[in-house]
């Protein structure tokens, strides 16, 4: 077994795949909230992806990858036995673990991913762990059973209705509240506006709120600053400071504009991809 490879890949829906990675030295210093960068191929783009799980006995890292843009879109085509060319990590700040009392993760989309190793880390801390998970539709939540399985509580989610409660995770917080649960602290990971929204409304219901935040990454070391991000007044380096901050002050509308900034380009790519993958004649040339 070589570094890098891939030695399982399961497909969760159309556009989630999970992967285990060897990789043993991330594998024996990972802790919850750290991330790795990885690179498919040479000349490749460089991108940053949350640790949902890692083995010390296996030497392996696993990572959970929805198909967005042209990178995510090569990396989901991989199969059993190939390698990514680079695989760097652990990065970021690990995750403040410690007995909060209740503590409430919630995981929006493939954000469910991400929240996963810190709902079992706190579960392991003695706290009492509610997950809300969240999707537009039944086919986009995943890790479910996962999750039930280091929460105390789990409620499910959907847009559209077609599982669990109808409505937002926003929704299911409030329902909770409702019901009497008392919730100390909350760790969220999702869309931007999502946690946007979920951070306010926790700040309004007493929760100690925190979020994992998800700018543009390079370098993953602090030294290219193209991941910024402003903090209670303050410039912040999501890689080495973060990801995960105390979002009652996170500026989440200058995190939007400044993910949005190369969408056009990004779209651009991804077609360009998708047509140069459509047009591969049967003898393998272009």
């Amino acid at each position: 077994m070589q570094e890098n490879e891939i030695v399982l890949r399961e497909q969760l829906n159309d556009v989630v795949v999970k992967f285990e990675i060897y990789k043993p030295l991330i594998a024996k210093s990972a802790r919850a909230g750290q991330f790795v960068i990885l690179r498919g191929r040479e000349g490749g783009e460089r991108v940053p992806v949350t640790l949902v799980d890692w083995n010390k006995q296996t030497g392996t890292i696993t990572v959970i990858i929805q198909a967005i843009g042209k990178s995510t879109s090569l990396f989901n085509s991989f199969q059993k036995g190939d390698r990514f060319l680079n695989v760097a990590g652990p990065l970021g700040t690990p995750v403040e673990i410690k007995n909060y009392g209740t503590a409430v993760v919630v995981g929006g989309g493939v954000g469910i991913a991400e929240v996963y190793p810190i709902a079992r880390a706190l579960k392991e801390a003695g706290n009492r762990v509610i997950a809300v998970l969240g999707a537009r539709t039944k086919e986009l939540l995943i890790l479910e059973k996962e999750m039930c399985a280091v929460c105390d509580k789990t409620v499910s989610a959907t847009d559209d209705g077609s599982y669990g409660m109808k409505g937002r995770v926003t929704d299911a917080i409030e329902a909770l509240y409702k019901a009497g649960e008392k919730m100390n602290v909350g760790f969220i990971i999702g869309p931007i506006v999502m946690m946007k929204f979920t951070s306010c409304l926790m700040d309004k219901l007493g929760i100690e709120p925190y979020a994992s935040l998800n700018p543009i990454m390079l370098d993953g070391t602090g030294m290219c600053g193209c991941c910024r991000v402003s903090v209670g007044g303050q410039v912040k380096f999501a890689c080495v400071d973060g990801p995960m901050f105390p979002s009652r002050t996170i500026d989440f509308d200058e995190l939007i504009r400044r993910t949005s900034e190369y969408k056009v380009l990004e779209q651009e790519s991804l077609d360009k991809f998708q047509h140069e993958k459509d047009h591969v004649c049967k003898c393998g040339l272009h």
